[in-house]
């Protein structure tokens, strides 16, 4: 067994192949590992935003007035019933300023902000012809409502004007037809077409996210913060952007036209959360994508490497164990490891300096012990550090990696393919014959 190992080449090909894929099961771990220690930061930031505030939906202005209704059955027994008749403004203006920061729980961080958000509303409407003329409208009961998602986010609310009068919030909201959590306050309404001005200045903390939901006739938002890297989200994308290396402004204008519900309608009849838009805040890609990306490589860089052995085997008329290509291809296993503990606590690309580093040094110790040559074993060192170099570009870019992996493995396999181009992979192994 032992010579047809050494004199088979098809049967070294094929334990080396076989070992590339029975490192799969390590490469696999090493993956979920990667997983498990994202599932804990999740847990971190969740932890954090509860106590701060979670990603904010705000919607509103909403004015909503109680109709009372009169209904007679057959056999002339008479019912009262109330209905809820919500009211959209016909237009909104918010004007928000972002105020982002990095906060720490352990070792991990999550992106949180406080904002300042300037919000005017106008509605017009006549509201004894909203109604139907077998109902009442409850001017006395009306209220005002705005949707806050998470509560715990409103730092400061000034007194809101509607029209002259100064009023103030309650939390809470009176009705679930428009949306589940918020503030309401009651206001003065009167009979014929009038036009109600809202006006309110709120500071509200949140976690990554804010969105607005466009309930004017003609909704304008605009935005800025001291932030590089926003992700335009929800329905709509802004009509006006700016994105600098450390700041974005951006301006949205939505009108009713564009989205999937009208400007009142009674009780539970619309939803409005599936329109909303806004920003995100993103960290470009953090040390758990990075690393997750990496580990998907494995297998490449795994296979490339031994082809480099096998490589030097071939050319260099000599016979490496299946152990020594095991050993090899678990010390390039271990460098994942080592990028995920060591980024976990500085930069990724220290991380992976040090980690790339510290396993070529391995891997090239180690092969010139094998093979008895410290110019061979450079070389090698030398195209594992260029492997390491491909990857790390690779890991840098978002919208070209697929284009620039594809690429590069097909200049790779190129230059493979150039230098086999001579051998004669019949004659490898043969003991020469003798006349």
């Amino acid at each position: 067994m032992e010579n047809k190992l050494k004199s088979s080449v098809l049967l070294r090909m094929t334990i080396v192949g076989l070992l590339t894929l029975l490192l799969l099961i390590p490469a696999a771990y090493v993956e979920s590992l990667i997983s498990e220690r994202e599932s804990r930061r999740d847990s971190a930031v969740t932890e954090v935003s509860d106590k701060w505030g979670k990603a904010q939906h705000l919607v509103g202005p909403v004015l909503t007035v109680p109709v009372e209704k009169v209904s007679i059955d057959e056999k002339g027994k008479r019912y009262v019933f109330t209905d809820q008749l919500h009211l959209l403004p016909d237009d909104v203006t918010i004007e928000a300023v972002v105020r982002p920061e990095i906060r720490y729980r352990g070792i991990y961080n999550t992106v949180v902000y406080g904002s300042t958000l300037d919000i005017k509303a106008t509605f017009l409407a006549d509201l004894n012809q909203e109604v139907a003329t077998d109902a009442r409208p409850k001017f006395e009961e009306a209220f005002v409502t705005m949707g806050i998602r998470d509560l715990k986010g409103v730092k400061q609310l000034s007194r809101f004007r509607w029209n002259q009068a100064e009023l103030e919030f309650e939390p809470g909201v009176k009705t679930g037809g428009v949306v589940d959590a918020g503030i309401s306050a009651k206001i003065p309404l009167s009979t014929g077409r009038n036009t109600y001005s809202f006006s309110v200045k709120l500071d509200l903390n949140g976690t990554s996210e804010l969105l607005f939901v466009p309930v004017g006739k003609e909704t304008r938002v605009s935005m800025s913060a001291p932030w590089g890297t926003p992700s335009f989200v929800g329905s709509f994308l802004p009509e006006e952007r700016s994105v600098e290396k450390d700041h974005f402004t951006a301006r949205w204008k939505v009108l009713s036209l564009n989205r999937n519900f009208p400007q009142r309608w009674l009780n539970n009849a619309h939803s409005v959360d599936g329109s909303a838009f806004g920003v995100k805040l993103m960290v470009p890609i953090d040390e758990y994508q990075k690393t997750t990306r990496a580990a998907k490589y494995a297998i490449m860089f795994i296979a490339l490497s031994f082809l480099s052995f096998f490589l030097v085997e071939v050319l260099g008329n000599v016979q490496l164990h299946p152990v020594h290509y095991s050993l090899v291809g678990f010390a390039l296993l271990l460098f994942y490891l080592f990028l995920l503990s060591l980024s976990e606590y500085i930069s990724f690309d220290r991380s992976y300096a040090i980690a790339a580093v510290a396993v070529l040094g391995l891997v090239v110790g180690y092969a010139k012990a094998i093979l008895k040559n410290i110019l061979v074993a450079l070389r090698l060192g030398a195209l594992i550090a260029v492997l390491d170099g491909f990857m790390y570009v690779i890991l840098q870019m978002q919208d070209y990696a697929l284009l620039f992996g594809s690429f590069g493995l097909f200049v790779i396999l190129a230059a493979v393919m150039y230098l086999t181009r001579r051998i004669n992979w019949f004659a490898i192994g043969k003991t020469p014959q003798t006349s």
